[in-house]
């Protein structure tokens, strides 16, 4: 009976500090309004599946409320139809990811976002955007896979000043063991569906960061750059 008060009195103090009305009805949509107070980061759109006019009214709710809009995998469409929001909208097409910034923010710390082909770009780069726009000051190193090791190890100045580092890698995903290895940082491993057939469309990449013999390897799922930029910033903080 005790518990059972305990737990009610949780609720309620919850349903207090996170009132119903802190979402936003649009049929289609119920967007958490609340969420920037709550997480320190507004919702962001996931493009995919949407149609062009579900994604602008849900664009167009969260720029009333925020300072910030994104939307990842986006498409040109998509940015054309938010810049009528805010001439400040800006595309990055690699990153397939979309924003908008009503203030400067002063970006902290350091994210390094680590890339182990030129195919793993993309996803690298919706890593980099998303910490950029959460916080952090973000550098970006590119082409060091592991067919190649020279071109990491000759950045190792580099590696170890970072406070948390993504590495996005495809093929067989070894370079996040490798850079755990040479660093006392979190690193958040990224599988891409970068690769050949054995490849798994990621699959294997993602079972190669998960069975990781370097301990302090996370993983995230497979091409998700969004995720794996969010905790980065999130550590970064």
């Amino acid at each position: 009976m005790e518990l059972k008060k305990k737990k009610k009195k949780a609720l309620h103090r919850f349903a207090k500090t996170y009132p119903i009305t802190s979402s936003q009805n649009l049929c289609t949509a119920r967007i958490d309004i609340d969420r920037q107070r709550r997480r320190g980061f507004p919702e962001v759109i996931f493009c995919l599946g949407k149609t062009i006019e579900e994604i602008e009214r849900i664009a167009a709710c969260i720029y009333r409320h925020n300072d910030t809009v994104m939307l990842t995998r986006a498409n040109e469409e998509v940015y054309k139809r938010v810049k009528k929001l805010d001439k400040r909208a800006f595309y990055n097409p690699a990153a397939k990811l979309v924003y908008i910034q009503k203030k400067k923010i002063i970006k902290k710390g350091l994210v390094l976002v680590v890339s182990a082909g030129t195919g793993d770009i993309p996803v690298a780069e919706e890593a980099a955007m998303t910490a950029e726009l959460m916080g952090a000051r973000v550098r970006r190193l590119y082409d060091v896979g592991v067919a190649g090791i020279h071109r990491l190890l000759e950045k190792t100045p580099l590696l170890v000043k970072a406070k948390v580092l993504v590495v996005v890698a495809g093929m067989e995903g070894a370079l996040a063991s490798v850079v755990s290895g040479m660093v006392k940082k979190p690193v958040i491993g990224v599988p891409t569906s970068v690769g050949y057939g054995a490849n798994f469309s990621g699959i294997a990449p993602l079972l190669t960061m998960l069975n990781s013999c370097s301990p302090g390897v996370a993983v995230v799922n497979i091409d998700n750059g969004f995720g794996a930029g969010y905790m980065a910033a999130l550590i970064n903080k």
